[in-house]
């Protein structure tokens, strides 16, 4: 979220650069960076998502020794595993089809600096086990060069899943887990530190009223009381969103209880933005829309962006449902036990447990 850097002190709980809130829940979470940001310890940012994983990952490298160096970010759940693997090491000309040029990853590019791994529980377990060797070892190669790079870069991972929870299912390598989660920091759901959200409207209408030059100076405590109200489950980013759209749609200088959106103002979600109200058509077609739309219009990756990674979660999860016994998850999925094989192979997928 944008925000204006305020005049800070320097107490451990005080608030961090360009993020608002003062809540007890936050206090904490500044304090564990203010103590963090001083090491090169790995951090595993933990919360759902719009809680503001990024920003606090950014204030970890502004307040560390190496904020003079870069702060790469890469969004491990936006690439297909074959691209996110080219995108994090690089790869040599001809490494596959495409590879016209060399290419510099992104480890390479923040040598120095700190990586944020945003969705890191996204990644398959083939590239959880290059990632593990360049945090324990420093050190990797380029896609289809031999030559060993070594690198010093920070590294932060973000999950909006449990981790640990994914670990103990076989779907996340415990050992990287481990590896990652040298100091955590929760980041609470905004239901949980309501108190903050005064200050964040006012921002965020400083902010919008400012880019559209408006003024819509005052809230009405009636809109004040809904938004505490609410269950805010797009938390932070939901919260600027719906500011957003109040300050362009205000008539006068204030923001009213009628310019919120339905849900706010009756407490309740509409059944039309939550998964749990769609059936499985209706679930595929939204699936395959988010992919082609975070794929882009030049993408040329989309089977490999959707389907490959669907195939995936639906072999890890009948092979954790059949306790990992190949002939069993063959059968259920309808598939030869040679091809069964062969896709966890592909996958990366942990096939141990079969009949004898």
């Amino acid at each position: 979220m944008p925000a204006r850097s305020p005049q800070l002190d320097d107490s451990p709980a005080a608030p961090l650069p360009g993020i608002i809130g003062g809540s007890p829940a936050m206090q904490e979470v500044y304090r564990t960076t203010r103590q963090v940001a001083r090491s090169s310890a790995s951090v595993l940012l933990l919360g759902e998502t719009g809680t503001g994983k990024e920003l606090i990952a950014h204030a970890v490298h502004t307040l560390s020794g190496r904020r003079d160096r870069p702060f790469v970010r890469v969004n491990c759940g936006a690439l297909s595993e074959s691209l996110l693997e080219s995108e994090l090491f690089g790869h040599v000309r001809g490494a596959f089809t495409g590879a016209i040029d060399n290419r510099t990853g992104r480890f390479e590019a923040a040598h120095q600096g700190t990586i944020f791994l945003d969705e890191i529980n996204s990644t398959t377990l083939h590239l959880q086990v290059k990632l593990l060797r360049v945090l324990q070892e420093r050190e990797f190669e380029r896609v289809g060069d031999t030559r060993t790079i070594r690198v010093d870069t920070r590294i932060i991972a973000a999950s909006n899943r449990d981790l640990l929870e994914l670990a103990l299912d076989g779907r996340f390598r415990e050992d990287l887990y481990y590896r990652l989660n040298v100091v955590p920091i929760f980041l609470p759901p905004l239901r949980d530190r309501i108190e903050d959200i005064p200050q964040l409207v006012t921002h965020f209408l400083n902010f919008y009223n400012d880019k559209n030059d408006r003024y819509v100076a005052h809230i009405e405590p009636r809109a004040l009381e809904a938004m505490q109200r609410y269950l805010w489950p797009g938390n932070v980013r939901e919260l600027q969103n719906y500011v957003e759209r109040a300050v362009v749609m205000a008539t006068g200088d204030e923001l009213t209880f009628e310019l919120l959106p339905e849900a706010v103002r009756t407490g309740r979600q509409p059944k039309s933005l939550g998964p749990r109200s769609m059936n499985f058509e209706e679930l595929t077609e939204e699936l395959v829309l988010q992919g082609l739309n975070s794929a882009g219009e030049e993408a040329d990756d989309l089977h490999g962006r959707i389907v490959n990674r669907v195939e995936r979660e639906v072999i890890s999860q009948v092979m954790t449902k059949c306790d990992k016994v190949q002939i069993k998850a063959a059968a259920r999925l309808g598939i030869n036990r040679n091809t069964l094989h062969k896709k966890l192979k592909e996958y990366g997928l942990d096939g141990e447990g079969d009949e004898q």
